[in-house]
């Protein structure tokens, strides 16, 4: 595709943009704050891109927000193609495994080359940097991924902690490890907001 023909160009960025529209079909373990359904992955990147907003105060003064917010949007795209994986599931090895890696990389390739090339390339890189979690952007954004589902829990009463058996042990690595990485003044008070769901 030439980037130069505008036609060419606006029509891979609305099937880019039409594709993505299936995120709102995946769903994911996590319930909505009500508990009263699951959370699709559409909304799931909608409202981490306001966490980021909201909770910008969190971060480092080198992280920049619009670049967070940018990688909240895309980060779960590949789940089009992959599925939510949940972090707590019964099969908790599948997380972050290496075929888990695979198929959304694959996804990714799919999915974001559907895109005008330099598109495609900007926003495949922006994926991979939040995945690799290595740069303030990513580590932030990856903290507050991480925040989001235990916050749904805790409104909920505990969710999907008391669906999968979740220990204060699962819930301090799996999640609360990357969440002080990135914003460690937040995990001190999330965690505190937990307590009471494992005090046994």
């Amino acid at each position: 595709m030439s980037i130069a023909d505008p036609d060419a160009r606006l029509a891979a960025q609305f099937a880019f943009l039409t594709e993505a529209d299936r995120l709102k079909h995946v769903l994911r373990a996590t319930t909505t704050a009500d508990g009263a359904r699951r959370e699709n992955s559409g909304e799931h990147s909608w409202h981490l891109a306001l966490y980021a907003m909201v909770l910008a105060d969190q971060a480092g003064p080198e992280v920049q927000i619009d670049r967070v917010i940018r990688m909240l949007i895309l980060h779960d795209l590949v789940e089009i193609d992959v599925g939510d994986v949940p972090i707590h599931s019964a099969d908790g090895q599948a997380h972050g495994s290496a075929a888990v890696m695979a198929a959304e990389a694959a996804a990714a390739e799919r999915i974001f080359g559907l895109l005008p090339p330099d598109q495609a390339t900007a926003f495949r890189a922006l994926w991979q940097e939040f995945e690799a979690a290595e740069t303030p952007d990513a580590i932030f954004a990856k903290s507050l991924d991480r925040v989001q589902p235990v916050m749904q829990n805790l409104a909920s009463g505990g969710g999907t902690w008391i669906t999968y058996n979740v220990t204060a042990e699962q819930l301090e690595s799996r999640v609360g490890a990357k969440v002080a990485r990135g914003a460690p003044g937040l995990w001190s008070w999330v965690r505190a907001q937990t307590r009471a769901y494992f005090s046994g």
